[in-house]
């Protein structure tokens, strides 16, 4: 397994950019697919974003276009940039990794970060 910790949450108003970044820990983090994840509050954990070991990406449709996953493995690091974000993009997000199975399934990721929280206002 990996540790990640991610970092670059915050308050932002609408229409404005974030970027998340999630570091990881291990010799092996090029092997993993990457996935972002959020939940917000009363809600289901939903997935957000992944990027496999090659650079191929999957999104989420309420972000695709918006938002853009991508990783360097020299930097053992991923990273979520947030464009024209929405209030109802408002939650605590996670970076995860997972060692194989749909990059959409939260149960296919084996080891998760600690959540930073993203909060759009209005």
């Amino acid at each position: 397994q990996v540790q990640l910790v991610e970092s670059g949450g915050g308050l932002v108003q609408a229409g404005g950019s974030l970027r998340l970044s999630c570091a990881a820990s291990g010799r092996t983090f090029s092997r993993y697919t990457m996935g972002w994840f959020r939940q917000a509050p009363g809600k289901e954990r939903e997935f957000i974003a992944a990027i496999n070991w090659s650079g191929s990406e999957a999104y989420y449709a309420d972000v695709k276009g918006r938002f853009t996953i991508s990783r360097d493995n020299a930097k053992n690091t991923v990273y979520l940039q947030m464009n024209s974000l929405k209030p109802e993009d408002t939650a605590v997000y996670y970076c995860a990794a997972s060692g194989g199975g749909p990059p959409v399934r939260s149960a296919a990721y084996e080891s998760w970060g600690q959540g930073t929280q993203v909060t759009v206002s209005s």
